[in-house]
């Protein structure tokens, strides 16, 4: 596609945001809504417009080549990804549940619910490459060195008796086989003679007439096969075999997006060089005049304050701006009080401070009883930035003429405007220190006096300021390199290599029926595709983008629980591979054994949490997390110690900050035998994963057959396929597909096609998830904080309790009253 399509796709995207905008920022606020499903409805709207803006961006941002526009594009897009992920956290308040059903907001929208899918921004892998490969390196070495040191394995030798049997197996095939073959030939003289004798009863009329029946109806067969295929495919219920393929235009697209980031790597570098030369240009040319000129200004500010109040004023500090403070438009009198008023208040810092906190005690509780009861939306990090980005996109770029632009480069008059200003600022703080002195001399030659008070308060500030330092916590490798505990951990097999799976091979239906049954009181179990869209959300985003994570709802801890084999370590792979992220492996039975004592505990910890930290994302999965928290270790697994880290693992977890892109993942098939307060406190997200259900069933053995060399004709019925495998999982699922889909069965596709009666025997063979094992499940869930919340709001209780604590302080007392 060409620049004006994307350019098309950035504009439609900002107004859209411009309507958001004026609807969540309007000139008078909104009043709180008392009635909660209408307020979730507002909610779940702007959340789904917002996805739609997130994913119209992340176009134009992955194939814009215009390095500028592509700053902008970014600024946005962090900002709505963030907005996506706040609107989420308060609609999981606002519902008690991680899963939300919108049916009826996508047909007002005229959406599908692959509209809703939550795209992963391509930019987290394209824009981390070289570190990836680097670190691609380092474990390619470390791998191969751990090779050469291991000792080659021990080649078994065949028992006599094993090595007769072996020989007898392989005679009495090859008798069979010759034995077969006699039958066979035998078998075909025999239906040879038949035929012949047939032949001589038959006339040459009857032979006619047979051979014209048997090709009307083999043709009339054929005709009605093909306009049957024809109408499946124009109702959509089928899938056109040329389209299977890509075609000749396909792969062009493909390979001009392919172009275009070629482009914008071409097209930055430029950029950068560009800036270099502007940035010297504008200290070599301009530099000089813009220094003498704030000289200027700021002398004649020191003669104006002295004609005015009779002495020279003190110099702005360097924090509250420095001359910057000067160039503001105010007078020289209203500077001086402002400096004078910004001294009395560090003076009387402590008194004032608590006469401050009761007044504005008393004016929130004033507030609280004026504000009216109901739900209202919560304060918003990414609003302002919003109307920012926006702001820029409408004054610079929305009418910019760029005819003479086609190659889409980078614009030299936006990069003066740009950083004349970093320069301006650069230049006053080195005029600042020239000017205060100048200042200082003055003081000195008029009044020697104030310029001694002025030096010892300043002494005395600067006293201050050095004694607010804060301890760091004991780095114990600070002697260490972080190659070398990089090498230790991977040695250790606590620091792995994610598999190469994407978050879209999580194979998974929408859930058409959620809606439905919630109206009907009636709790559904979230489809596969929520379950995608839930860990795109919580775990992908936050971790891609740093800006997304500092400033976004904080999810540091998250809990998959489901029965075995729904695809809870592939997930956790899955996001290691969309965003680039370290895999460590603290799971319970992996630690066993390594680091032993208290003192090595805390280095495993150290080293873990520090590498995570300076290699950042980093992903820290805890497989089977019920151990950490058992309520009674097992006799078999005393010896492991699997509760080694319930201490210590929580105390590290409150030093991850925002700036720290570091998500822990748990999961579990057995949360039952595990301490469920323990565990709630411990992971803050816990999200349950169901079996799949039918619509996942049959997208999954249509994938998985043609993933693994199969071919999905009319002969295999799917749909029946999909409803006899009922109760089994995922991982069920590829081992069937695998035992069947052989080399050699494959081989015999043209002759004899895959039918769903070749898979019946090998699921009878496995034992799928009961009913009453995943009902055990979604009790437990009931059980945590989020599921007791649930089951209270469909009683009706929760709504109440809300609704009276968001406004209604002030009620409460007036009914007292």
């Amino acid at each position: 596609m060409s620049h004006s399509t994307y350019n098309t796709l950035w504009s439609e995207a900002h107004e859209e945001l411009s309507c958001l905008l004026d609807e969540e920022l309007p000139e008078e606020p909104l009043r709180p809504e008392r009635d909660r499903v209408v307020f979730f409805q507002r909610l779940a709207t702007f959340y789904v417009r917002y996805v739609q803006i997130f994913r119209q961006l992340e176009e134009a941002y992955d194939q814009s080549v215009h390095p500028q526009k592509r700053r902008v594009i970014r600024q946005v897009l962090d900002s709505v990804m963030g907005r996506v992920l706040e609107l989420k956290n308060e609609m999981v308040e606002k519902e008690f549940s991680e899963y939300h059903y919108m049916d009826d907001i996508i047909q007002d929208l005229k959406l599908t619910p692959e509209d809703l899918e939550i795209p992963v921004p391509r930019y987290f892998i394209w824009e981390r490459n070289k570190v990836l490969q680097d670190r691609e390196r380092m474990f390619a070495a470390i791998l191969n060195q751990m090779d050469v040191t291991e000792k080659p394995p021990v080649m078994r030798m065949l028992t006599l008796e094993r090595a007769i049997k072996i020989i007898q197996v392989a005679e009495r095939a090859r008798q069979g086989r010759l034995r077969a073959k006699f039958m066979r030939e035998i078998h075909r003289d025999s239906e040879r003679q038949r035929r012949a004798e047939e032949q001589e009863a038959v006339s040459t009329d009857q032979a006619a007439v047979c051979i014209q029946k048997v090709w009307r109806g083999f043709m009339q067969r054929k005709i009605t096969k093909r306009l049957r295929e024809e109408e499946m495919i124009f109702l959509g219920m089928a899938m056109d075999p040329k389209l299977s393929y890509p075609s000749q235009t396909e792969l062009d697209a493909l390979s001009n997006e392919a172009n275009r980031r070629t482009r914008q790597d071409e097209h930055e570098d430029d950029y950068q060089k560009s800036i270099g030369s502007v940035i010297y240009q504008l200290k070599e040319v301009e530099g000089p005049e813009m220094k003498e000129t704030m000289k200027d200004q700021i002398r004649q500010w020191f003669i104006e304050c002295r004609d005015a109040t009779g002495s020279f004023p003190d110099y702005p500090e360097e924090e509250d701006g420095g001359s910057a403070l000067i160039f503001a438009e105010k007078t020289p009198e209203e500077l001086a009080e402002e400096l004078a008023a910004k001294e009395e208040e560090d003076a009387n810092k402590k008194p004032k401070g608590k006469e401050e906190t009761k007044e504005k005690g008393k004016k929130e509780k004033v507030n609280d009883e004026e504000e009216e009861p109901g739900l209202k939306m919560l304060p918003s990090a990414y609003l302002e930035d919003l109307e920012r980005g926006h702001k820029t996109f409408s004054e610079v770029w929305k009418n910019r003429n760029e005819i003479k632009n086609f190659s889409q480069r980078h614009e030299l008059e936006l990069i003066k405007e740009e950083k004349r200003k970093e320069i301006e600022v650069e230049i006053r703080k080195q005029v600042d220190e020239l000017m205060r002195q100048e200042l200082a001399n003055w003081k000195l030659a008029v009044d020697k006096e104030k310029s001694g008070k002025v030096k010892g308060a300043a002494k005395k500030k600067k006293a201050s300021k050095s004694g607010k330092k804060k301890k760091k916590d004991k780095d114990l490798t600070a002697d260490r390199t972080i190659e070398s505990l990089f090498e230790e951990l991977v040695e250790q097999e606590l620091l792995k290599k994610a598999d190469n799976v994407k978050l879209k091979d999580y194979l998974g239906d929408y859930s058409y029926l959620g809606t439905t049954l919630r109206q009907s009181d009636i709790e559904p179990m979230p489809s596969l595709s929520d379950v995608r869209q839930i860990v795109a959300l919580y775990a992908v985003l936050p971790l891609g983008s740093q800006a997304v994570h500092e400033k976004a709802p904080l999810v540091k801890t998250m809990l998959l629980v489901g029965p075995n084999g729904v695809g809870k370590k592939m997930l956790v792979h899955a996001i290691c591979q969309e965003t680039g992220a370290n895999l460590f492996d603290l799971s319970p039975l992996n630690v066993a054994g390594k680091y032993p004592g208290k003192s090595g505990l805390q280095m495993m910890l150290h080293v873990v949490f520090k590498v995570a930290r300076l290699m950042q994302p980093s992903v820290i999965w805890i497989g089977e997390a019920e151990k950490m928290f058992y309520k009674k270790v097992p006799k078999e697994e005393k010896e492991l110690d699997p509760k080694r880290l319930k201490k210590d693992l929580p105390k590290i977890l409150k030093s991850i900050k925002g700036e720290d892109c570091v998500l822990i993942v748990g999961t579990t098939s057995d949360p039952h035998s595990a301490d469920l307060k323990s565990l709630c406190k411990f992971y803050n997200k816990i999200m349950l994963i169901p079996r799949p259900d039918y619509a996942s069933r049959y997208v999954m053995w249509k994938e998985l057959i043609k993933k693994n060399g199969g071919e999905v004709t009319s002969d295999l019925d799917l749909s029946s396929l999909a409803k006899i495998s009922d109760g089994y999982t995922q991982g069920h699922m590829v081992q069937v597909v695998r035992n069947i889909l052989t080399e050699r069965r494959i081989q015999q596709f043209p002759k004899r096609p895959l039918t769903a009666s070749e898979f019946v025997s090998p699921l009878a063979r496995i034992d799928p998830v009961f009913q009453e094992e995943e009902e055990a499940l979604k009790n437990w869930y009931a059980k945590t904080p989020l599921g007791k919340k649930r089951i209270k709001a469909a009683s009706g209780k929760e709504g109440d309790e809300e609704s009276s604590k968001t406004g209604s302080k002030g009620g409460k007392k007036k009914g007292k009253k």
